[in-house]
């Protein structure tokens, strides 16, 4: 058994997406635990996670969204079948169109933001000081679309030609910019505000210079027709919808979340925390591996009968599994102090962190699926497949829509957070089913197999976790931070037994991956 040349390269690149994205990921803790502190999970906090959520609506649509599955593989197959002079011409065609339509929308969205305002978050409407300062936010830091949306152009340049670290380390510069301004600002939402348009400026500047070295040279306005142009269109467009779908998910749940006297009055804020918690493995594994591992894709689609993108698929899905489950478990069981570890303090009190909590710990049910659906999307972004995930994403959203009617009077905030994960599961289970459809059998026997023993890892993991914490840490006198990072690193050491006990196979290849390091 040995780790295939391609998946290495996979895994070399998704490491160093990943490390970037740890050390984003570590300042965008850092980020929350600031506003957390200064803000509480009252008003200011509130108003930052709308106002910040409306222009990330569209910057996935013209930034990582369309990066993933329309620039990258159509820019894979025109720089390996053309020059790259007219490589270099074709993406100046679109960037010529982009700063078209973006200028357009910042201007529109500062303009309708009341409105836009008004639909997230109808709850707001019936606290004055909560709309007005959630508009008055919104309208800075809309111009952040443009900035974040170039930078995300220039990362899939980057990617195409095979570089990502300085694109992946570019986002650091947005949890930075925060912090330090909102430290500057003190408890206005001004520091925000300009925290956020000054990183945007910082993640497109830092890319600028590895663009020219490879050969960019920008050209403004001189041309906006390509016959390329039209079929990237045709992928943007079901991509966007896809994108409006998924992102309604996250306005239906600001939505529920917003309706205080149904919830509670915190909803929206303990949903964002509990959720940049599950961003967190998210980020440094999952996307970063989804991001990795498309340019391969774009290529083995190409290739007759597709046995190595089936390989390399299956092989993807299974480590995703592998590292998601005991970090759901990890998060179930160890929920309240971690909450209190990451963001206690200042404002965010023990009602804050409690709630926090009970919401996380549902998140944490739908980890796995979250994950591996992004494996799925860019398979099928990489066949030039984007109306499928329309589809399924249409249908997780009706069913987010019952789950959450049903569950928020009887569960409050934490019924939200679990309509999200029975949702993000029923989403893999479709596309899964429908790409094995698509190409064949790609392995599925082997992902079940996987999944049941991983399971069981994980199952034995929480088991000794729970009772650590509860019955060992919990009584001795030590700090409590100190007590919590014991029992994550016992859990993990317990979790690599248990794996070698349930002949894990997926532990085995991480064996002879790491001595081939070596």
């Amino acid at each position: 058994m040995s780790i295939d040349t391609s998946h290495r390269l996979i895994i070399r690149s998704a490491g160093i997406i990943g490390f970037a994205t740890l050390l984003s990921r570590f300042l965008g803790f850092i980020r929350d635990v600031t506003i957390a502190r200064l803000f509480g999970t009252q008003i200011y906090a509130q108003a930052f996670v709308v106002a910040f959520r409306i222009p990330n609506l569209f910057r996935d649509f013209f930034a990582e969204g369309a990066a993933n599955s329309a620039f990258v593989p159509v820019f894979s197959e025109y720089n390996k079948r053309h020059s790259r002079q007219e490589f270099w011409e074709l993406t100046n065609t679109i960037l010529n169109l982009l700063l078209i339509i973006l200028v357009l929308l910042v201007l529109l969205g500062i303009f309708f933001s009341p409105q836009l305002v008004r639909i997230i978050a109808p709850g707001f409407m019936a606290k004055p000081e909560k709309l007005a300062a959630t508009v008055f936010l919104n309208r800075i830091i809309f111009p952040y679309l443009l900035l974040v949306s170039l930078a995300a152009y220039a990362m899939a340049i980057l990617n195409t030609l095979g570089h990502f670290s300085v694109p992946a380390f570019a986002s650091c510069f947005l949890n930075i910019s925060i912090i330090l301004c909102a430290y500057m600002f003190g408890e206005g939402i001004t520091g925000l505000a300009t925290g956020i348009l000054v990183g945007g400026l910082l993640q497109l500047a830092v890319q600028i210079p590895v663009l020219y070295k490879k050969g960019f040279r920008l050209r403004l306005f001189r041309r906006i027709r390509d016959p390329v142009v039209a079929t990237i269109g045709r992928l943007m467009a079901p991509r966007i919808l896809s994108t409006s779908i998924y992102q309604l998910n996250n306005f239906v749940d600001s939505i529920f979340g917003s309706l205080g006297w149904i919830v509670g009055e915190a909803g929206v804020a303990v949903l964002y925390f509990s959720y940049r918690l599950i961003q967190f493995p998210l980020g440094i594994f999952s996307t970063a591996l989804s991001q990795a591992v498309l340019p391969t894709f774009s290529l083995q689609s190409l290739t007759e009968g597709r046995v190595e993108l089936k390989r390399t698929l299956c092989w993807a899905i299974r480590v995703t599994i592998f590292i998601m489950i005991p970090v759901s478990v990890v998060f179930m069981v160890l929920a309240n102090p971690l909450v209190s570890a990451v963001f206690g303090g200042g404002r965010f009190d023990v009602s804050s962190a409690r709630l926090t909590a009970s919401a996380l710990f549902c998140y944490s049910i739908g980890l796995f699926a979250y994950g591996s659906t992004k494996i799925l999307q860019s398979c099928f972004f990489s066949l030039r497949d984007t109306v499928t995930p329309v589809k399924v994403s249409g249908i997780a959203l009706a069913i987010n829509v019952v789950l959450n009617t049903a569950f928020m009077f009887p569960l409050k905030i934490s019924g939200i957070a679990l309509a999200t994960s029975i949702s993000g599961i029923i989403s893999f289970i479709i596309l899964f089913r429908l790409l094995e459809k698509k190409i064949g059998d790609f392995g599925s026997k082997q992902i079940s197999l996987s999944f049941l023993k991983i399971l069981l890892a994980a199952a034995s993991m929480g088991g000794t976790c729970f009772f650590l914490y509860q019955e060992v840490i919990k009584r001795l006198s030590w700090h409590w931070l100190v007590g919590l990072a014991i029992t994550v690193a016992i859990a993990l050491l317990s979790y690599a037994g248990f794996c070698f006990i349930f002949r894990v196979k997926e532990m085995e290849e991480l064996r002879l991956w790491i001595l081939q390091r070596r």
